[in-house]
């Protein structure tokens, strides 16, 4: 079923008591009395979510051919094997009248969280073979407002059912195999923890989990650590990369939640946007990868002196014999000292968290063309295109450095980021920015070649005034073992940087930030543990203070130079 082709409601003028709200292909009646929830600013989310499934059904109807091929084959073997035995061909599986197994399977969608209908509505009038999509809400009003909506957009019933329930049931109710979605999409008020572990059982084989978490007071933080560690089952880091830990930490709470039941995660492409974090993860049904789990999850151990980060596996796995048998074990540690080589501080543990990759590069090269093509679809395209580029470029190392926190260590002059790339790359390592941070160097080389650079910036910028003790004059009082070469590298400039692409957007509204919770008092958008209500109004300040990008261009000290 082609779910593009619907009436339109272009024309169609608004109710009494309704004004109309445009997105994408999409047309929704919004009450004037605001009673139901809606946030343009995630559009972007949006956007980015239409995108990433129908790169997903790409892969998924890829690789559905391709198993379809290897049956044909298998079968054609052994037909022909019988035939050579002079035995009679088996009788081929009957299917319906009209039923074609080799064509592209119409995928089944569940947005748990829905409250206007909006998302389900672009999902079912924006991506192609879209046979089924379940739009459920716990509040009745917001369920009227879904089949309100849907009817507007001439959407049938059977393409977008509304359902009022618990979404942590909904998702119960779809454990069964034969029951489960291709695709979840979580996105909830608040954090998304209460819903991962039935989401990780409902999703089909191969499927695509989609979550999006917005307590970043509790995942970027380190006020609400208890709370953190409950409902994630990890510390947060008080770290500049804070946003890359709580990527890793919902990451590894999906990981283990999926491990419960024989299920790993691969995750697809992970972002920290704005004020929340959204993920993408295909689940898999395989006990072997489950053995892999605790060599997939990290402790972090971060100097809360000059934030030298090192990091070590929870498992360890050693391949023996001719035949490459894996033995697992626990590893062995700590990886460090309990104090700071560099500048004698003291180590905070963060995680365990999630220590692999974040994303899956192919499946981000064929995202950037798919957007690329539909230049008409996404009104937030420049902005997905320059995020994902950003993503791509990543190397696989965790965490980042930022130019800023390296010249605040040590009290120098603001190294501009080009010379600390070029210095790093001429060394033989590798440098990247991350899309969580503006300003930010992930790399691949140890501390002890970073604080070298540092030393050698230092040199030709001498520092005054250090205090006797403090991380600097432990960093400075040490000669570098290399002096670094600050001459301009070819690969010290991204891509993305030299296309002009939109890597770090500003705030593009006043008060621009998480909107009201929406609906009644009982409305389970969250886990209402009381943590939300208190974090509130401190939690948002915290986020959008921590999301507001620094100036790119060449500056004063304290300022990012590239």
């Amino acid at each position: 079923m082609d779910s593009t082709l619907h009436t339109s409601s272009d024309d169609t003028p608004a109710p009494a008591g309704f004004k109309r709200v445009t997105e994408g292909k999409a047309t929704i009646l919004f009450p004037d009395t605001n009673e139901v929830f809606y946030n343009p600013i995630q559009e972007f989310n949006r956007d980015i979510s239409i995108a990433a499934i129908r790169t997903w059904n790409e892969f998924f109807q890829e690789e559905r051919s391709a198993k379809l091929a290897e049956k044909k084959a298998r079968k054609d073997a052994n037909a022909a094997k019988r035939a050579q035995e002079g035995l009679d061909p088996l009788p081929d599986k009957e299917y319906p009248e009209g039923f074609d197994p080799t064509a592209p399977r119409g995928i089944t969608i569940m947005e748990a969280l829905s409250a206007s209908g909006l998302r389900s509505i672009r999902y079912a009038k924006e991506i192609p073979n879209v046979k089924h999509i379940l739009t459920n809400d716990l509040e009745a009003d917001a369920v009227v407002s879904i089949k309100r909506n849907a009817d507007f957009n001439g959407i049938s019933p059977d393409l977008l059912e509304p359902h009022q329930g618990d979404a942590i049931d909904v998702l119960y109710q779809h454990r069964d195999p034969f029951k489960r979605y291709d695709v979840i999409d979580l996105d909830p008020y608040g954090g998304a923890s209460p819903f991962i572990d039935g989401a990780v059982q409902a999703v089909s084989d191969g499927g695509l989990l989609c979550v999006t978490c917005t307590d970043l007071g509790v995942l970027a933080g380190t006020n609400y650590t208890e709370t953190c560690f409950a409902k994630y089952g990890g510390h947060p880091a008080k770290a500049e990369f804070c946003h890359e830990v709580a990527l890793r930490l919902v990451l590894s709470t999906l990981s283990n939640s999926a491990a419960r039941y024989k299920r790993h995660i691969v995750p697809m492409v992970s972002l920290s946007i704005d004020y929340y974090l959204r993920v993408f993860v295909r689940v898999y049904s395989s006990a072997a990868e489950v053995k892999l789990v605790a060599s997939k999850t990290s402790l972090a151990y971060i100097c809360s002196g000059c934030q030298s980060t090192y990091t070590q596996s929870l498992g360890r796995v050693v391949t023996t014999g001719p035949k490459g048998n894996k033995k697992f074990s626990v590893n062995t540690g700590p990886p460090v000292n309990q104090h700071c080589e560099h500048c004698d501080g003291r180590f905070h543990v963060a995680g365990p968290m999630w220590g692999k990759e974040l994303h899956s590069v192919p499946f981000i090269e064929r995202m950037l063309k798919h957007v690329k093509d539909a230049s008409a679809l996404y009104k937030t395209q420049p902005r997905i295109l320059g995020m994902l580029t950003v993503c791509k470029e990543e190397i696989d190392a965790p965490f980042y450095y930022t130019a800023n926190g390296l010249s605040g260590t040590v009290h120098s002059t603001s190294i501009p980021l080009l010379k600390i790339n070029s210095a790093l790359l001429h060394q033989g390592y590798k440098v990247s920015g991350s899309h969580a941070s503006q300003g930010s160097i992930k790399t691949d080389a140890p501390p002890s070649a970073v604080w070298d650079v540092m030393r050698s910036w230092v040199k030709l910028n001498p520092v005054k005034n250090i205090r006797p003790g403090s991380p600097a004059d432990k960093i400075l009082a040490v000669e570098p073992k290399t002096i670094a070469n600050f001459e301009m590298h070819p690969d010290a400039q991204s891509e993305s940087r030299k296309t002009n692409l939109v890597r770090y957007q500003q705030n593009p509204t006043k008060n621009w930030g998480p909107q009201a919770r929406a609906g009644g008092g009982n409305k389970r958008k969250a886990g209402d543990d009381g943590a939300n209500t208190a974090e509130g109004s401190k939690s948002a300040k915290l986020e959008n203070k921590a999301e507001s990008p620094a100036s790119e261009e060449p500056s004063a000290a304290g300022k990012t130079s590239e």
